[in-house]
């Protein structure tokens, strides 16, 4: 079951253009890595992370569930 998932979260695809990719790693990095900072409020943290990590990932992959869902053009 998790590998399904998994494989369904990064197959598609490419929707997103390099530069949009570009913004997205660098975005995603930058959260994720600010949420690695100690901070009174841990669910703030985590959900940081959740974030980051998913620009991150949405950027790597070059495809967006949310855009193509949405009906977003392919890359060019």
């Amino acid at each position: 079951m998790a590998n399904e998932l998994i494989e369904e979260i990064f197959s598609g695809e490419p929707n997103i253009g390099f530069t949009e990719r570009a913004v997205s790693v660098a975005l995603g990095l930058g959260i994720a890595a600010a949420a690695a900072q100690p901070r009174p409020n841990q669910w703030l943290s985590l959900a940081a992370l959740v974030v980051g990590v998913g620009l991150a990932v949405r950027g790597a992959t070059g495809h967006c569930p949310v855009k193509a869902v949405q009906g977003g053009r392919s890359a060019i």
